[in-house]
């Protein structure tokens, strides 16, 4: 909830509406409506217990929908350099969404790499451990 204050400010400045060639202010729209649903979603996580399936299911889904909305907005404000002269607040929110979407992308790479390492390490012991029989 915290990201969605400077979003809603960047997005009731009067600069904001200027003309951009890139579509910025219809992505920061996107992001504010993914900051909702991750909001939600970390209210669900902590409200139930145990955590149905399907709803695990959807916030993968979620997670990779988000990244490519980061990508999009990756592609979009490395494009929009010319938007600095006449939306700095959006071009510079947007350049910060980008920044944390890199840096996101980066952390759950090395997290999932681990997890992959971890779950192949511990199926190879598996494997060349004895059968035991009782």
């Amino acid at each position: 909830m915290l990201l969605l204050v400077p979003q809603f400010y960047v997005m009731g400045r009067p600069k904001s509406s200027r003309y951009c060639r890139q579509p910025l202010l219809n992505n920061l729209s996107a992001s504010i409506a993914f900051s909702f649903v991750a909001s939600s979603f970390s209210v669900l996580f902590t409200m139930m217990d145990p955590i149905p399936q399907s709803l695990w299911a959807s916030y993968h889904v979620f997670g990779l929908l988000s990244w490519g909305h980061g990508l999009c907005t990756a592609v979009l404000t490395l494009t929009a350099a010319a938007c600095v002269e006449t939306t700095p607040e959006l071009y510079y929110t947007s350049l910060s969404l980008t920044v944390a979407s890199v840096c996101s992308t980066a952390f759950f790479t090395v997290r999932g790499g681990l997890w992959l390492i971890s779950r192949l390490s511990v199926t190879e012991l598996d494997r060349n451990s004895p059968a035991v029989s009782h």
